[in-house]
């Protein structure tokens, strides 16, 4: 490659660092100005200096093929993703507005059910929740907050709107591989970081122990964190074991806690036992504990629950948070903003069609071939119908599962993901993309400076996933001089 910039065409997208043709937006100039100086061969030196880095470092994901767990590298691009910081800052209230309201809406339903008396959100929707925890009712966790953490995925359609295409409020995860990705562009374009104004993330490791500190049931300077990992073998042990060490944090499984006869929980230590005050719990709920849920459980705490009940620590998130985790109570979002904020949506839900309304099913069905359909609980880009891009055999398929279970399905049309130049094997190419941000929700709400950018690696792709071939970039909200 000698100016791979010559022939970089965003095509009919809205791409994040070009407005058009060999037109950069403003707020990439000095970025684009950088890497065409560099030049093709510079660049793809960098590029294998990047992978190098993350080699060295041992940033890997999981991803279970055929039965086996294959550890693969981070999948990493070194071009990042940049973002105007006055844009950033709107982005920022609509995620906190958004992320207040749904844990008024998890506090809500396990307590007075006022949404539901007041017919915003049909009572039926939360009966039919898988995951809904009776064993939650009545309790008020601190400051009103079940989600904790939330990763609320983002993309910028055609037109350039940003849209919240889904809330993750049980375990998100990513927030490492950001981090990581900060740490690897640093390395690599270390120049940029001289010349440009671009907000720091290395706060967030400080902000999320300093969320978690605050719901200690007990006043202390320095409370007892952990972190419940599922261990070795989960996709996202590497995170896990990250965020452990950066928050100077013990890594437990379930097997080094214990819930005495007094309801408190206590960690296993060489010097004896030791009280635990709050866990950030990387397991799902129905593994957290074998006396109130799965008994065969083997991976969470006997009395776990018990302790949560009784006061005597604090979950993160809380147990039950998963009942706002669901893309059919997604589509009830704005009116969860009006009803408990009396506030407009800063941020937009996706347009959606909810397949469990008799007349919304059969529009559904009879435009399988625009839409995506997908389930409402599953993650990772699994069990989706992409339409446009689909068979009449797997439109069939999907049509026997809305006919069967109209509850487990909602629709959307096929939004045209914006793109960024991304380095492939064939030169510099648009690529799109989505944006994970992460919220913490205790005594105080912090914003990540950016997130985590998720990229399709395969041309054309709209699957961003990294279980599913997906890559990542830096993500950069600059700020003028």
């Amino acid at each position: 490659m000698t100016d791979p910039w010559k022939t970089y065409d965003p095509g009919p997208h809205f791409d994040e660092l070009f407005s058009s043709r060999g037109a950069p937006r403003q707020c990439t100039r000095a970025l684009v100005s950088f890497l065409r100086r560099l030049g093709g061969e510079e660049l793809e030196l960098r590029r294998h200096s990047a992978e190098l880095a993350i080699r060295s470092m041992g940033i890997s994901f999981t991803v279970y093929s055929e039965g086996d767990n294959i550890d693969r590298q981070w999948p990493y691009d070194i071009i990042p993703r940049v973002i105007p910081e006055k844009e950033w800052r709107a982005i920022e209230e609509g995620l906190k507005q958004r992320l207040t309201a749904l844990n008024h809406f998890i506090d809500d339903i396990y307590n007075d059910q006022r949404i539901i008396k007041e017919k915003v959100v049909p009572r039926a929707l939360i009966a039919s929740s898988g995951n809904y925890r009776k064993e939650c009712e009545g309790m008020k966790p601190l400051y009103g907050a079940w989600a904790h953490i939330c990763g609320s995925d983002l993309v910028r359609d055609g037109d350039g709107t940003i849209y919240v295409l889904e809330d993750n409020l049980r375990v998100p995860s990513g927030v490492s591989y950001m981090l990581e990705n900060r740490k690897v562009t640093k390395r690599v374009l270390p120049e940029l970081f001289e010349t440009q104004r671009i907000l720091p993330m290395t706060a967030y490791t400080t902000q999320l122990f300093d969320t978690l500190a605050s719901l200690s049931p007990r006043p202390a300077d320095y409370p007892e964190v952990v972190v419940l990992t599922p261990g070795i073998y989960n996709s996202a042990y590497f995170e896990h074991s990250y965020l452990a060490q950066q928050m100077g944090a013990e890594l437990v499984e379930g097997g080094d806690l214990v819930v005495a006869d007094d309801d408190c929980v206590y960690m296993k230590t060489i010097d004896g036992l030791s009280r635990v005050d709050v866990i950030y719990r990387r397991i799902d709920d129905l593994f957290l504990d074998p006396m109130a849920f799965k008994a065969d459980s083997t991976l969470g705490v006997p009395g776990l629950m018990r302790a949560w009940r009784a006061g005597n620590v604090a979950l993160a998130n809380a147990p039950g948070a998963g009942v706002a985790d669901d893309k059919l109570v997604y589509t009830y979002v704005p009116e969860m903003i009006r009803f408990y904020l009396d506030q407009d949506p800063i941020l937009p839900n996706v347009p959606s069609f909810r397949c469990n309304e008799e007349q919304t099913l059969d529009h559904v069905l009879a435009n399988l071939d625009k839409l995506v359909v997908k389930p409402a609980n599953e993650s990772g880009g699994y069990g989706m119908l992409i339409g446009p891009a689909s068979s009449a055999r797997q439109r069939k398929e999907f049509t026997a599962l809305l006919k069967k279970n109209p509850r487990n399905y909602i629709a959307q049309p096929l939004l045209e993901l914006s793109t960024a130049p991304t380095l492939t094997a064939d030169g510099i190419e648009p690529r799109h993309m989505d944006l994970r941000p992460f919220i913490l929700h205790g005594q105080k709400q912090y914003v990540t400076a950016g997130g985590l950018t998720r990229v399709a690696l395969v041309k054309g792709s709209y699957v961003v996933n990294s279980s599913q071939g997906g890559g990542s970039k830096d993500t950069w909200i600059v700020t003028k001089d």
